[in-house]
């Protein structure tokens, strides 16, 4: 049988709550089970501290999205943080306009590899973290492909699985396969993603997107495939919820029930 890998939480999924008393959130989290989280911004909290009440509430920070790698001359800072927080990974990530086009992807690809040199050197591994639109295509090739051939050899992934879809116009478990021998954690999120054109016609509509996030197992996302397709490098599965159409604190509960109870992922309780 495949060894189940540690649950985790990003905890931008219960930002509102965090804002108004981090400590009790981590609590909380503690509580319910899990092993792993993910944090992103420490709402007035210094790392250090944050860091010694994530320790003695027995979690374990798997990686941050504070620090957020941006472009090479800030990656000094960031380095610090990470040393405080314990981590010798961390993450970068884009918007639309850095994928629009080959001009963007490579201009992208370029800042990438430099950031990547400045931290392989200082011993820090870098991974990336998507969102839907890297997993476009442009001539027929998924954009995130051509961009990691771009890049070369040593960039890692936290592919998100839900986005990864394209706003459900690729399949996930063929994309995370696509991925697979690069990707060290998981993004799980569950719920409806498409694409609805408004107005007349394909031609003089608008295209707006439509996503609608639901605790995990009780939307569309294929998650007992994609945890059999997941490589054994990955280090944890991660529940992130960006929203959610019933209460936060409840989905993050039901989410981690989802996967412990179904033997998908290895929590704490």
């Amino acid at each position: 049988m495949k060894e189940l890998k540690p649950i985790g939480v990003q905890l931008y999924s219960l930002r509102q709550a965090a804002s108004q008393d981090f400590v009790k959130v981590l609590k909380r989290v503690a509580d319910i089970g899990y092993v792993n989280v993910e944090p992103a911004g420490f709402w007035n909290m210094r790392p250090s501290v944050f860091k010694k009440v994530i320790d003695d509430l027995g979690l374990k920070i798997i990686s941050s999205h504070t620090p957020w790698a941006h472009e090479p001359k800030e990656l000094g800072q960031l380095m610090d943080i990470a040393d405080i927080l314990g981590l010798k990974n961390m993450v970068c990530g884009y918007r639309g306009d850095d994928f629009k086009d080959m001009d963007s992807i490579k201009r992208t690809a370029d800042n990438t590899r430099a950031m990547m040199e400045i931290l392989q050197r200082n011993g820090f591994q870098l991974f990336q973290h998507n969102h839907d639109f890297e997993f476009q295509r442009l001539d027929g090739r998924i954009k995130y492909d051509i961009y990691r051939e771009l890049v070369g050899p040593g960039l890692k992934f936290e592919i998100d699985c839900f986005w990864s879809t394209s706003l459900g116009k690729e399949d996930p478990v063929e994309m995370l396969k696509m991925f697979a021998k690069d990707t060290i954690l998981l993004h799980m999120k569950d719920g409806h993603a498409e694409q609805r054109v408004v107005g007349n016609d394909m031609v003089n509509g608008i295209l707006e997107r439509h996503v609608e996030l639901m605790p995990l197992g009780t939307g569309e996302l294929p998650i007992p495939a994609l945890i059999e397709a997941a490589p054994e490098q990955v280090e944890s599965v991660i529940v992130e919820l960006d929203s959610c159409i019933i209460d936060m604190d409840t989905a993050i509960e039901q989410s981690y029930h989802y996967l412990v109870d179904n033997h998908l992922a290895k929590g704490n309780k």
